[in-house]
């Protein structure tokens, strides 16, 4: 999952769910400094009784999704928070801009990007995985044949009327990897740039364009998606379905509530038939409703997120979206939560919260109608950082690991990780960098940036590790299902095919993969601490290592479905 860490309105992203209105006028004076809050109406409340009563709190509605009760605010009140959660109309607000605290700038991700952590030792040995392919890089990419997409190409390469929703950072669709399958019509960004994290916005409405990516970990999901065989590069799981950017994550790699909501609302009015989420929601790990180590304007705060996203979900999933995402690289049973010591992550500094697994949930891993993807490297075995447990698991998928290997040459090497596309700002802007102003590779970026010049013009690939790699893998698999086996959709156009049988043929399909043994998984080899150790319950047919098992391109869109009726 990303975790690196408003001007322009959310409302010029258009949503077919989500209303400008004018602000009807300046909330109740207090200090001239004005706070963005995301606020949640409460169950059966009309929008306009929840509007009254955000007026009423002191806050000024700027934008609005009525699908799922989610209203933007801005409010020059201190106590706007807690008198909002004090009404009886509203659950809560999520604040969205810190008022006088900005967290640290953005570093290398500890986990996704641990190979540049490593130095030296995480450099290229020349002991890449052989993959079958199609494309120049597809032998470097050993998750295409773990999951048989090099197999399943021939039978079912994907459908263009099949559209996969990158919900993250954006979508750099200037790379000749993805420009081929993008569409720029069905894309839409409800993510404007937040100078405080994001740094100065890049246009003057600070609502980039769609097609662009300064986070640089939506282009790397799109690849493992969809990359097109053009004789370049690389090649996705699924190269020929039609790739939709959702922008709801920040350049900085934060998710907010807002454009979360209002990006999966978007993806169920538009039809799109896939959505990857590879993130968790800020500013909060878990989101608990009556942690004891939590303030009343936090526990309102996290009462917010889960309402909200529990209603964008089930609303993406009554309107026909596949949802996939990531379980998260806490390295924690889902069920046996560790404590949160990073919570939050943004508006305030973080304290430690003892997590009760009955009552706090991690969004939208632990949401509804989401499928599950736990992260494994190339030998097979679970990765070290990758969350799991039988609770919340729905399949497993290659999601890198950086340390597998140990006792051979591959062991802490870059090929270990997952390679994709990528932008060249965020390259650029690494520290230290990974490519210079120039274009040129520097010695930080050997072996972790590979550089491609066809025709003159240059364009890279980076390795990354994570849930969030093994998630696309989930995806594009899904998106071949409903490629072949999906009906025309008589309103839209496409192909469309109900969730519950995509989650169906995805999961019945997975290659079966028992529990390790022994089960109790050690990491103790390749240099982790003891709380890195796992244990793998379960059976063959279904444990919380390997959920129903690796996600099976090939199995997938050759074997028989067996729906009968909905469960």
């Amino acid at each position: 999952m990303s975790k690196r860490l408003m001007a322009g309105a959310i409302a010029t992203a258009t949503s077919l769910a989500l209303v400008a209105i004018v602000p009807t006028g300046p909330s109740s004076a207090a200090p001239a400094t004005t706070t963005e809050y995301t606020v949640v109406a409460e169950d059966g409340v009309a929008a306009d009784a929840a509007v009254a009563a955000i007026t009423a709190a002191g806050g000024t509605v700027v934008a609005r999704n009525d699908s799922v009760g989610v209203f933007q605010v801005k409010s020059a009140r201190t106590d706007f928070a807690s008198r909002a959660a004090a009404d009886g109309a509203l659950v809560g607000a999520a604040q969205r801009r810190a008022i006088g605290y900005a967290p640290n700038a953005p570093k290398v991700d500890a986990v996704e990007q641990e190979n540049l952590l490593a130095g030296t030792t995480g450099k290229s040995k020349g002991t890449g995985h052989a993959s079958a392919g199609l494309d120049p890089l597809d032998d470097k990419l050993w998750g295409l044949e773990m999951v048989r997409s090099d197999e399943s190409r021939r039978e079912q390469p994907g459908d263009k009327g099949v559209t996969v929703g990158i919900l993250d950072t954006g979508l750099d669709a200037s790379h000749p990897d993805l420009a081929p399958n993008f569409s720029r019509g069905l894309s839409r960004n409800f993510a404007p740039d937040l100078t405080d994290i994001d740094g100065a916005c890049e246009v003057p409405s600070c609502l980039d364009p769609v097609g662009t990516d300064d986070g640089g970990h939506g282009t790397h999901v799109a690849g493992t998606i969809g990359a097109a065989v053009n004789g370049l590069g690389v090649s996705g799981v699924a190269p020929n379905v039609t790739l939709v950017e959702l922008k709801g994550g920040q350049d900085s790699g934060f998710f907010f509530l807002e454009p979360v909501v209002n990006a999966l609302t978007y993806a169920a009015d538009a039809g799109i038939d896939v959505v990857n989420m590879s993130f968790f929601v800020d500013p909060w790990l878990y989101n608990c409703l009556d942690n004891s180590a939590d303030s009343a304007a936090a526990k309102a705060e996290q009462r917010a997120v889960l309402r909200a996203m529990t209603r964008a979900l089930t609303y993406a999933h009554l309107r026909g979206v596949t949802l996939v995402g990531a379980l998260g690289n806490e390295h924690t049973d889902l069920g046996k939560p560790l404590p949160d010591t990073i919570s939050p992550d943004y508006g305030a500094p973080a304290y430690t919260r003892q997590i009760d697994n009955r009552s706090c949930w991690t969004m939208p891993a632990e949401g509804p109608f989401v499928i599950g993807v736990s992260a494994l490297g190339p030998s097979g075995k679970k990765s070290d950082f990758s969350n799991y447990g039988t609770e919340q698991i729905s399949v497993s998928a290659p999601g890198g690991w950086f340390r597998d290997g140990f006792g051979t040459p591959t062991f802490r090497t870059d090929e270990n990780m997952i390679l994709s596309t990528y932008p060249l700002k965020p390259l650029q802007e690494e520290d230290p960098p990974l490519v210079d102003a120039d274009g040129n590779i520097t010695p930080a970026g050997e072996g972790a940036v590979v550089k491609l010049c066809p025709n003159g013009t240059c364009v890279y690939y980076t390795y990354l590790q994570g849930t969030s790699m093994a998630a696309p893998h989930a995806a594009g698999v899904a998106s071949l299902i409903v490629s072949e086996f999906g009906h025309r959709d008589r309103h839209r156009g496409g192909l469309t095919l109900e969730p519950w049988k995509v989650e169906n043929q995805l999961l019945r399909t997975a290659a079966e993969h028992a529990c390790p043994e022994p089960r109790l998984q050690t990491y103790t080899n390749e240099g982790r601490e003891p709380e890195f150790n796992a244990y793998c319950a379960g059976g063959t047919n279904f444990n919380g290592f390997y959920g129903y098992g690796v996600v099976d391109a090939y199995a997938a869109v050759t074997e028989r479905p067996r729906w009968g009726a909905r469960p």
